[in-house]
């Protein structure tokens, strides 16, 4: 069912439309929390920083593609609220073709550099460097399965369906799981059989949600006529898209060099970092995916002019985050031992400690993040994606050149790196907040042309 968040509640709506993205990539989540938590368990330590290093590199290759289909995406939710079925169709013709063609690059270029990725994430352990090749090798052949799934979901959120890729998602986590205990426990596959249980799982939703969209939306009717697109639509997709990616990219690249960084403190700092990374993920993703559901909001009411259900919205989406992000601080402050048990052996204590000790620093602060995520919801929203890779830009920074320089200094070591990451939070809060209040007149293009 698709959802016209220009009309109706504003809070309601939003939470109504975000509900199903939320609990769609907490299930996605489970893809790698699966992973994580059958290879910690079932094959050590050693294993556990391996695929934890490969999730990490994983994470930044995806966002590549999910920036470009992100911007897609927020120039398909304008063409909804503007009621432009043709620029719309159009806009997905375009789209497509870029993105697609970019895909098969990346992957390619993911193989071809696969022997260097170990100089560069400072994987310094034979060990744990052969069971992350393994892992990497059959990883990667998902990559295209990983553009399909975004791509359409992104098209069904534009036009206000969030349920479909839910139910995608939700097969495809089940089917993961089911394959990761096949493959690793029951036919000793090790790394690589977690592997092809996600590459598998990955190809369902993508391939299904494919055909379901193509099937079922009348916006796509009628594409093969689109031979020869306008450059003034291609401008405009590659305007979104390439700067939301190049947001997405750096965002995460600035996250693989931290990466970097933890691994140069030996497997079991890797490990800790393995396992808090994905509680900690976990935890604030309700709250990203709220951001993105916001940023369909926005869009949709900026199409269709309406200013005053902007602000609205906005004002409640702030509350709800910061509600959102206090409780669930709470809880990972509290929570936080147990939950590295459930990844990693009790006999482990360094690697438990150091991860308890991530998640009380990161879990002290998500308010930070719920407020930049709904910032970089509303600048793609508005037409101002540059402004997003501003506070990716300052945000990552702050992370990257705190991180090096507390981490050497011995009063903080490996926590130096944990306390850069809210720092940078707030740094790109506190730019995006003032950016807002000071443009906030010349924010409404339309105005301008009207």
């Amino acid at each position: 069912m698709n959802r016209d968040l220009t009309k109706g509640p504003v809070v309601r709506s939003m939470l109504c439309f975000a509900a199903p993205m939320i609990l769609g990539n907490l299930l996605q989540q489970c893809y790698n929390i699966a992973d994580t938590l059958i290879v910690g368990r079932v094959l050590g330590s050693d294993a556990l920083a391996a695929v934890g290093s490969a999730f990490t590199l994983m994470t930044f290759l995806t966002s590549i593609l999910l920036g470009l289909c992100m911007g897609s995406g927020a120039v398909f939710s304008i063409r909804y609220g503007q009621r432009d079925d043709e620029g719309l169709r159009e806009g997905v013709c375009a789209s497509f073709a870029l993105i697609a063609g970019l895909t098969v690059l990346l992957n390619i270029a993911a193989f071809v550099c696969l022997d260097g990725i170990r100089v560069f994430l400072q994987v310094s352990d034979e060990a744990v460097w052969r069971l992350m090749r393994e892992y990497l090798a059959v990883i990667f052949c998902g990559i295209a399965a990983t553009f399909l799934y975004n791509y359409f979901a992104s098209f069904l959120r534009a036009v206000g369906n969030s349920v479909a890729p839910l139910i995608f998602l939700a097969g495809a986590a089940g089917l993961n799981i089911a394959l990761d205990l096949y493959f690793v426990l029951a036919l000793g596959r090790g790394v690589s059989g977690a592997a092809e249980a996600t590459v598998i799982s990955q190809y369902a939703s993508g391939l299904g949600i494919a055909g379901y969209t193509l099937a079922r939306c009348p916006q796509l009717r009628g594409l093969r006529k689109y031979r020869r697109i306008r450059w003034s639509c291609i401008r405009e997709i590659a305007g979104f898209s390439v700067l939301t990616c190049v947001q997405q990219s750096v965002m995460n690249l600035g996250i693989l060099m931290v990466q970097g960084l933890v691994n140069s403190f030996g497997p079991t700092v890797m490990a800790a970092f393995a396992a808090a990374v994905k509680i900690d993920a976990f935890a604030y993703m309700p709250v990203q995916d709220f951001g993105n559901a916001f940023s369909t909001f926005i869009a949709q009411n900026y199409g269709a002019k309406k200013e005053e259900r902007i602000r609205e919205g906005l004002k409640g989406a702030v509350i709800s985050a910061l509600l959102f992000s206090i409780v669930i601080s709470a809880a990972v402050w509290l929570l936080a031992r147990p939950l590295m048990g459930l990844f990693v052996e009790a006999e482990e204590i360094g690697v438990i400690a150091e991860g308890v000790r991530y998640l009380r620093i990161e879990g002290a602060f998500y308010c930070g993040i719920g407020c930049l995520f709904l910032l970089y919801g509303l600048y793609r929203a508005l037409g101002r994606p540059g402004m997003s890779v501003v506070l990716t830009v300052i945000s990552l920074g702050t992370r990257v050149v705190l991180a090096y320089a507390l981490s050497a200094l011995p009063a903080f070591g490996v926590a130096g790196i944990w306390w850069s990451i809210p720092i940078g939070w707030f740094l790109a809060d506190a730019t995006g907040t003032a950016y807002y209040l000071l443009r906030r007149r010349r924010l409404f293009s339309w105005k301008r042309t009207s």
